[in-house]
């Protein structure tokens, strides 16, 4: 329950405090007078949107914050979330800051319009919040802020008519089962999701694959077919050619070197003759002198690799024969090869690499991961088990429909739609996230009219009594204590807002509810009336004085002023509301001021002492007692 809100420096408020209670807590105030902003303080503590023209023009800074009691559901609640609080109050805060393009704090003092326009078109505004005094993420207030309060705007109402709005409150009214469930569908739908992503890619991918695969097949049977073995054979083969082609040659100088070491020629003493005689010399030598026997030694060695290499080179030379059929294919294997290297711009020992990188590569495109087929199959499982959860998710909101229908219509029965009637429609879409339901609301005020979407049939006042019943039937299904209606009269008068104003007032039995309203009868039921007024004061900075009345126009300042009304304030307030006498004025004498419209006053507070008295017509069953029917 919200206890108190404090405000400095908020949009028009300079300073504000104010302390509510449990039971319907009401705000009035002429059109403009700043109750809106009271709201906007509120949401933005608890991590709503905040902007630069949060933060009252001339300062720098805004703070807001606001006091809840714990009570027990929240308190477990808090320490499911990790939470460490202690003592039985929960103080939020925000503080917004605001800053210029350039990094400079904007001005306190007063300046030029135009330039404070610019100023303020360029400033940005950083945000901190804190629970207890411990700073906390924004996101951590946020899911804080679904526990704390709900506020029911008259924007609501546009969600409303939305169908995906009103499948999803469907499913938070159906509470943890189908909240749990939706849960599942959102995991099968993201696994059939991601299963469809892989198999349209391998689809998309599949007349790439198989133009790469048989490019890399071709390339493949080239190199195998090539029986490329060794990185050397190129220049083997360049060899082998060379002697091919120069056998004629190779023959001839073969055997003159034959003659020239062993045999001779043309009676001339070959080289192995001249050695042969040389050693017979140093031999006799020798017989007279032993240092010649190291020459000899030599020249022995010598004649005897003479002697071999003659008998080799005349071997070499018979064994060479002219082999045509030789010679061609090793130059039809060496321009094979080199015909390879050049497409393939790599040496031969690169293009043997490059084959067996080939077969690795159709391998993985032939074999590896998982087939078209297999894809196919997995979705198609996926999409199954999707579907099964979906249909499980359909028949809970089935369950929940009905639920819901009933108790909204006795929520609306109250509210002057003694023949309404609601009923939720489903129709099946494609599945997503949230199930393959499309939910929509139907509605019929009036007895013979058909059932019609919402969105079709309701009017502004209709609308707005089935946004009260609507957040009378979540305000059993969750644990949250304050409520908020922002002008949740809008469009009604005379026997239906005195329907809404009962409706709040035992909504306000089971929790907090804070009210901005302009109708004089929602206003006599509240527990608690607040005042809200714009007000004039002299001070062009942040202080809070009142303007002297000979101020110039640009010392002058706006600011909000709360009042809570007792006794002749209130009568007076709910005259005015009535459309009788001004209550702005201090000096106001009540004995002066009532009119038909105070006599009209009175009746209302005397009818709403009565109704409190007797807490609730015996036509109409407690909300507590429906919740456990």
């Amino acid at each position: 329950m919200l206890l108190s809100l404090r405000i400095e420096n908020f949009a028009l408020v300079d300073s504000l405090v104010v302390t509510l209670g449990s039971g319907l807590n009401v705000l009035t105030g002429e059109t403009g007078a700043g109750k809106s902003i009271i709201l906007d303080a509120i949401d933005a503590v608890l991590g709503g949107r905040i902007t630069a023209r949060s933060i009252r023009t001339g300062c720098d800074r805004a703070e807001v914050e606001a006091t809840f009691a714990i009570d027990d559901p929240l308190r477990a609640w808090l320490n499911r979330a990790g939470w460490a609080v202690t003592g039985d109050r929960l103080i939020c805060g925000i503080e917004i800051v605001s800053s210029t393009s350039n990094g400079n704090s904007t001005s306190n003092g007063p300046s030029n319009g135009n330039r404070e326009a610019t100023k303020a078109s360029r400033a940005t505004v950083r945000s901190r919040f804190r629970c207890n005094g411990q700073v906390i993420p924004k996101i951590r207030m946020t899911l804080l802020r679904d526990r704390l309060v709900t506020i029911a705007a008259q924007g609501q109402t546009v969600q409303l008519l939305r169908p995906e709005f009103q499948r999803d409150w469907l499913d938070q009214f159906g509470g943890e089962a189908v909240l749990d469930q939706r849960s599942v569908v959102t995991k099968a739908y993201e696994r059939a999701q991601e299963l469809w992503l892989q198999l349209s890619d391998r689809r998309k991918q599949e007349a790439q694959r198989q133009q790469q695969l048989d490019l890399y097949q071709f390339q493949l049977q080239e190199l195998m077919a090539a029986a490329l073995t060794e990185p050397q054979e190129l220049a083997a083969l360049e060899q082998e050619r060379d002697r091919l082609t120069h056998v004629v040659d190779l023959q001839q100088q073969s055997y003159q070197a034959y003659e020239l070491l062993y045999s001779g020629a043309d009676d001339a003493a070959s080289c192995a003759d001249l050695l042969g005689k040389a050693e017979a010399l140093l031999q006799r030598s020798a017989r007279f002198d032993r240092e010649v026997e190291a020459i000899l030694e030599m020249v022995t060695s010598a004649l005897t690799q003479v002697t071999e290499a003659g008998l080799q080179i005349n071997a070499y030379g018979a064994s060479l024969e002219s082999d045509p059929e030789r010679l061609a294919w090793v130059e039809e294997r060496i321009m094979q090869l080199k015909g390879l290297c050049r497409k393939y711009s790599l040496d031969l020992g690169e293009l043997i690499d490059r084959r067996d990188e080939l077969a690795s590569w159709v391998a993985e495109l032939t074999d590896g991961g998982q087939s078209l087929e297999a894809l196919e199959a997995n979705y198609q499982k996926a999409y199954r088990v999707l579907e099964a959860e979906c249909d499980r998710l359909h028949q809970l909101r089935r369950r929940t429909a009905r639920d819901l229908e009933t108790q909204l219509v006795a929520e609306l029965v109250p509210l002057a739609m003694e023949r309404v009637q609601f009923a939720v429609d489903f129709a099946r879409i494609a599945p997503s996230p949230a199930g393959f339901d499309r939910i929509t609301y139907t509605f019929s005020p009036n007895p013979g009219e058909p059932l019609q979407p919402l969105s079709e049939t309701a009017s502004g006042g209709e609308m707005s009594r089935f946004l009260l019943a609507f957040e009378a039937c979540f305000s059993q299904m969750n644990a949250v204590q304050t409520v908020i209606f922002d002008e949740i009269d809008a469009g009604v008068s005379g026997r239906v807002a005195q329907a809404i104003a009962e409706t709040l007032h035992h909504l306000s039995h089971d929790c907090q509810v804070l009210c901005v309203t302009h109708q004089p009868i929602i206003a006599a039921m509240a527990d608690r009336h607040f005042r809200v007024d714009k007000v004039t004061i002299g001070d062009r900075g942040c202080s809070t004085g009142i303007a002297n009345p000979d101020s110039s126009p640009d010392s002058l300042r706006t600011v909000v002023r709360l009042s809570q009304l007792e006794a002749d304030r209130r009568r007076l307030e709910l005259a005015q509301l009535a459309g009788g006498t001004d209550t702005t004025s201090d000096n106001l004498d009540p004995t002066a001021t009532l009119t038909a419209a105070s006599a009209f006053a009175e009746s209302l507070l005397d009818r709403a002492a009565s109704l409190r008295q007797g807490d609730r017509p015996a036509s109409q069953p407690s909300r507590r007692s429906r919740k456990k029917s």
